[in-house]
């Protein structure tokens, strides 16, 4: 098939690339609206007990977990003629705006009327302060929309009195709008700098360009994708971000190795058309089974219950898929369509005539760097290796640490309202509604008032309980000391009841009291349910850790399959799923050491002391298949050159001679891919590195943990643990047991047909470095088939 693509492009070159412009431009028409189709939600579980008890607040009481808070400060205090009239006339609009359930304030309803618990926490310990807090419609996903129109009427100042909006629903919205903004900043420093770094490694501005132009293709097709999944499911607006950073990254990736190996074909004396064939026979292969890879281990994101998660998998495949296509559709067609112009405006041969020096010539291999420090490294395997090893545990330690914790206005940067809204309710107001627990009882019918009464009291006796509001009363430490109030409900067959709560959010007291609540038997033995910020946050880790075995067990799968496919050994993909999994370890322990511990000021965010569960998980998939992706380019090189070794190995090869060429086999492998899997990590960091502009500061931390995982495993992975693991496994590295080994003859993924084109057993003999004449022949056309020009 790849062949196939190859002479279509020799073929039809200008046909293929007029299909893929006109591709983009539909692509893009119907992509760039996306972001109006997504939403800022994603984090809960829907099938969650938090989640049945807040669909049963919204049906059956008006009561829900997306609100509106505004809050007024008036020089007069919260009780001043110019407060009431303010509130008085923005409590009237709200109430009549689309999507309000209900409306409480400290200056209208029964929070008015007299010293109940809720008149006291709608107004700041210093009085200066009020609140209106209404309740809004639409859940996670339209609620914002709703805060958003009512807080354009309403949120403004008015004779003195300072009005500021916040609250959940006020921050999904601010949410979306910041990720917007910070998408179009992301893509004016990632384009520009990626381009720069690629006119540095392809040369030619012209070559330079078309990665850029193939990203954005990706780019543009998975925003259609989105667009058009959004019409029957919910999207996470956070999947544009990965869909940016992704598209552009794999683009440059897949397009260096394709015209790397074009180039090392014409340098081995190929004419361009065979050239562009052997090319996409192993190259492109190679980007397929890359692609893949990457695209199996985001789709298993799927499997969690959070659309969050979920949309990163639909913009993960898309995206992928996109890449994959373009670069072994659009990427030869436009080879043979620049022809010789392909290393046309070459800065660097400019630049080399200004400094006055020569052009680079050809150097063996043995004195090209990646071959030289790996031979350094099989040499020292043991130590350098424990080292790199023990330096990447170390790293990692924090994330034993970790804590849990739901987003909230804090990922805002300071100068947004819902976060300094956020801020004031933390700490000017007696009690935090972020921090209360709506418990329902979804059936009471039978159930007596006194029951109730008995169960409110119980409730209040829980450690770091404030007070409880239940339909028959307010009850503080097991007595009532109040009426009922409006945070209060009793229908015919349900009631709901408010436990306002000291401990601190996602703290162990907050975990304590919430297993104590459970523990207190509901009126009459009924069931119950709870709400809250910190039961869905529970809901949402425990939704996480139920599904991560099963998704981490897919992966690992899903790895080692396609691997075996590839090499034909159980060994390497072994060595590849802990290598992957160590190059993690610096990511996560950073993340918790500085978002969570807040070191280095967090990077200008604000610490929540907690990190959110979903996105170490996000993190762990994406990383991973990034780090699959690196590993097919380098073992399927180094294959290549094990088994023209094999090929031209005597019965009578002793131990040591294979051991040699294994050795050698994964130095010239290094050779050959080590400085375009570095350049592709260069440039595919500063992508990823793009996100830590983002005002949103998870979406900064995942920005940053991406970053030092592509950086962490293109070097200290590939470049020690790989041949240091593979220099001490020896022979072993592609051992299988004899079933598996007829399967992979049968069924496996091969690329010697090409191969043996480009490394030619049969060429010759040279000696490797062990100069013991039982390790002296192998194949010289190996050899010489690594000779590259150096243009470093």
């Amino acid at each position: 098939m790849l062949q196939r693509i190859a002479r279509l492009a020799i073929a039809a070159p200008r046909r293929i690339l007029a299909v893929a412009i006109l591709v983009m431009a539909a692509a893009a028409v119907f992509g760039l609206p996306v972001a109006k189709s997504l939403s800022a939600g994603g984090f809960q579980d829907p099938a969650s007990e938090s989640a049945r008890a807040i669909a049963l607040l919204g049906d059956k009481f008006g009561q829900s977990d997306q609100q509106l808070v505004m809050v007024l400060t008036a020089p007069g205090g919260a009780q001043s003629g110019q407060a009431r009239l303010a509130a008085t006339d923005i409590v009237d609009k709200v109430q009549r705006s689309p999507g309000v359930f209900n409306v409480a304030s400290a200056w209208t309803g029964p929070a008015a009327a007299g010293p109940s618990h809720l008149a006291a926490s709608l107004v700041s310990k210093d009085g200066k302060s009020g609140l209106i807090v209404a309740n809004l419609e639409g859940g996670e996903n339209n609620a914002q929309k709703y805060a958003k129109s009512i807080a354009a009427q309403v949120a403004h100042d008015r004779d003195g009195v300072t009005v500021r909006a916040g609250g959940v629903a006020m921050a999904y919205d601010q949410i979306n709008r910041q990720n917007e903004r910070d998408l179009l900043l992301m893509e004016s420093l990632a384009i520009p700098l990626s381009f720069l770094v690629l006119v540095w490694v392809f040369g030619g501005l012209l070559t330079a360009a078309l990665p850029v132009v193939l990203g954005g293709l990706a780019i543009v097709g998975s925003m259609s994708v989105l667009r058009l999944i959004s019409f029957s499911t919910d999207v996470s607006t956070y999947a544009l971000n990965l869909s940016s950073a992704l598209g552009l990254a794999l683009a440059i990736d897949y397009t260096l190795l394709i015209i790397s190996r074009y180039r090392d074909e014409l340098a081995d004396g190929s004419e361009p058309n065979l050239a562009l064939i052997r090319t996409m026979a192993t190259a492109g292969r190679t980007v397929l089974f890359s692609a893949t890879t990457v695209a199996l281990s985001m789709a298993v994101m799927v499997l969690f219950p959070m659309y969050f998660l979920k949309s990163f998998a639909y913009a993960g495949v898309a995206t992928v898929a996109f890449v994959a296509v373009a670069a072994i559709v659009v990427t030869p067609a436009a080879i043979v369509l620049l022809g010789p112009r392909l290393d046309a405006l070459d800065v660097r041969r400019l630049g080399r005539r200004i400094l006055g020096r020569p052009d680079p010539a050809s150097k063996p291999v043995e004195q090209l760097f990646w071959y030289r420090s790996t031979k350094f490294v099989m040499r020292r395997a043991v130590p350098v290796g424990l080292a790199v090893v023990a330096l990447l545990l170390v790293l990692g330690v924090p994330f034993l640490g970790v804590k849990w914790g739901m987003p909230d206005d804090r990922v805002l940067p300071t100068s947004a309202s819902a976060h300094a809204v956020g801020d004031e309710l933390r700490h000017d107001f007696a009690d935090d509604s972020a921090t209360a627990v709506p418990v329902v009882v979804p059936d009471v019918r039978g159930v007596r008032p006194g029951d109730l009464n008995r169960y409110a009291a119980d409730l209040s006796r829980v450690a770091d309980v404030s007070a409880v509001s239940a339909p028959t009363g307010t009850f503080v430490g097991g007595k009532q000391v109040g009426p009922p109030s409006a945070a209060t409900g009793l229908g015919r067959d349900s009631a709901f009841i408010t436990v306002a709560s000291t401990a601190p959010l996602f703290s162990r007291a907050s975990d304590t009291q919430l297993d104590r609540l459970h523990a207190v038997p509901g009126p009459a033995g009924r069931s119950v349910e709870m709400a809250g910020v910190a039961q869905i946050n529970r809901d949402s880790v425990q939704a996480i850790t139920a599904r991560l075995p099963l998704v981490l067990g897919l992966i690992a799968a899903i790895a080692f399959v396609l691997l075996f496919l590839l090499t034909g050994s159980v060994v390497l993909p072994l060595k590849a799923l802990v290598c992957n999994i160590l190059s993690l370890t610096a990511a996560f322990g950073a993340l918790v050491w500085i978002f969570q511990d807040g070191h280095l000021d967090a990077l200008g965010t604000t610490p929540s002391e907690t990190l959110v569960a979903n996105i170490p998980v996000l993190l762990f998939c994406v990383a991973f298949g990034l780090s699959m992706d690196y590993e097919v380019f380098l073992v399927s090189r180094i294959r290549e050159y094990w088994l023209a070794f094999t090929a031209a190995r005597p019965a009578t090869a002793d131990r040591r001679r294979i051991r040699a060429e294994n050795d050698e086999s994964v130095a010239l492998g290094l050779a050959r891919t080590g400085r375009v899997v570095t350049a592709a990590a260069v440039v595919m960091s500063i992508s990823f590195a793009a996100l830590i502009a983002a005002q949103v500061s998870f979406m900064r931390m995942f920005g940053l943990g991406l970053t030092l995982a592509v950086l962490t495993d293109a070097t200290l992975v590939r470049m020690v643990l790989v041949p240091a693991f593979m220099h001490v496994l020896g022979r072993w590295s592609w051992w299988a047991p004899k079933p598996l080994m007829w399967l992979h003859d049968r069924f496996g993924i091969s690329e010697s047909d090409s191969a043996s084109a480009t490394v030619d057993p049969s060429a010759g003999r040279h000696r490797l470095e062990d100069r013991s004449p039982s390790t002296s022949a192998a194949s010289s056309g190996a050899r010489a088939a690594a000779t590259v020009v150096d243009s470093g």
